[in-house]
């Protein structure tokens, strides 16, 4: 299972003028940068995943299942340690100090993601091996959409911030007792997940016209490539979740 996105949720007030009160060419190259960030992040991501599922023995990647599987508190202990990384990561990226800093934080949460997503995407290979292009497909379709959606409108949705935290609190909660009491989160979750992730998407995307400064594009790559994959995490799981009933 994945966990919510590691955003801010209530966005930081970056302060000074962001992005929409920026010169039209200051804004346009903003933009341009935060997406090829992005771009840039699901590349490394593929490349990773590609990596260990090439390189790495089909004996390790067992062992790795049932070391995770083999107890309750296993998914707990891969859950807080997502978690903390997360944190971390996005408080780099989301740093003034440096712009190395803010890069590193990017690439340390793209490491995460790539490492914590290993699980599933070896069960996908054994259940469902096609679910995880459509998976990747139907995100890219959806994230398309939802952008171009803020991105004609230029809707501001900042005030989304408190409510999203809330239910990815709530989210996480859930997530947190089905571990410990060891029942199985079906496909309705990952239904309402999916709108939860389109919500932070919706969510990220205006604030990238609204918030961010011009200067914050790692920050908001980071933000956006967070929740892209937490909405191809539970597409994903609902394919293999439907494949087996």
């Amino acid at each position: 299972m994945s966990f919510s996105s590691p955003n801010p949720y209530e966005a930081p007030a970056f302060g000074h003028v962001p992005a929409a009160l920026a010169a039209e060419d200051a804004r346009a190259t903003f933009v341009q940068r935060t997406y090829m960030h992005l771009f840039g992040a699901i590349l490394l991501f593929v490349a990773i995943e590609a990596a260990v599922f090439t390189l790495v023995p089909v004996e390790t990647l067992d062992g790795l299942m049932r070391m995770i599987s083999g107890s309750r508190f296993g998914w707990l202990a891969v859950m807080l340690g997502f978690l903390g990384v997360s944190w971390l990561a996005n408080s780099w990226a989301t740093s003034d100090a440096s712009q190395s800093l803010q890069y590193v934080g990017l690439l340390l949460y793209v490491v995460a993601e790539a490492a914590i997503f290993v699980p599933l995407l070896y069960v996908a290979n054994v259940v469902a091996p096609m679910a995880i292009p459509a998976a990747g497909l139907l995100t890219l379709i959806m994230f398309g959409g939802l952008t171009a959606l803020v991105m004609i409108t230029g809707s501001d949705l900042t005030s989304w911030g408190k409510y999203l935290w809330m239910a990815g609190l709530g989210t996480l909660g859930v997530i947190v007792c089905a571990i410990l009491f060891n029942f199985e989160l079906g496909v309705w979750f990952s239904g309402a997940m999916i709108v939860l992730a389109s919500g932070y998407i919706l969510y990220d995307t205006s604030n990238v016209l609204h918030r961010y400064r011009t200067e914050q594009y790692v920050a908001a790559s980071l933000a956006l490539f967070a929740s892209v994959a937490l909405l191809f995490w539970y597409i994903l799981r609902l394919m293999i979740s439907l494949r087996r009933d």
